[in-house]
């Protein structure tokens, strides 16, 4: 498994990642009738760097990197990740959270915070944790989960 960065011809396997995991609507505060167009503006917007975890020539996973705030706040970085659902389960999002975490201390970024990871994402925040992520707050009901109602939503951050 390699990961690199994404290219514009990228966009199609991208989308088969992203566009399920918006329409279900369980992980991303994102519009889930996202269209297309606009689901790849967003994931490979001009202010993040956008990459995709590949196996053989396929595209599995996906992540950006950006800049948290702008100003003072630009120390920090802010990142979102998906996987293919043929791939949960294969330590891809680790291997894509890894890479991450060496690509925010490459770009002088001085730690990461993750903004909005819903609660019920048991899966994300173990995986967080695990990778030395804090929650540092909680916003009450945050978040309305399709079948939960709903949920917490946490922020989660980490030094570099």
């Amino acid at each position: 498994m390699s990961i690199r960065p994404a290219r514009a011809d990228d966009a199609a396997a991208i989308w088969s990642i992203i566009g399920p995991v918006i329409g279900a609507g369980e992980t991303y505060a994102l519009d889930r009738d996202m269209a297309e167009a606009e689901a790849i503006a967003y994931w490979m917007g001009a202010d993040r760097e956008t990459f995709v975890a590949e196996e053989d020539g396929v595209v599995l996973g996906t992540y950006y990197i950006r800049a948290n705030q702008a100003g003072g706040g630009r120390h920090v970085a802010n990142c979102g990740y998906m996987t293919h659902v043929a791939a949960t389960g294969r330590g891809l999002a680790r291997r894509m959270a890894e890479h991450s975490i060496d690509r925010a201390r490459l770009r002088g970024f001085r730690a990461i915070q993750f903004n909005f990871v819903v609660s019920s994402n048991d899966r994300a925040v173990r995986l967080w944790q695990s990778l030395g992520f804090d929650i540092v707050g909680t916003l009450p009901r945050a978040f309305d989960h399709p079948a939960h109602g709903f949920v917490d939503a946490f922020v989660m951050f980490r030094d570099l």
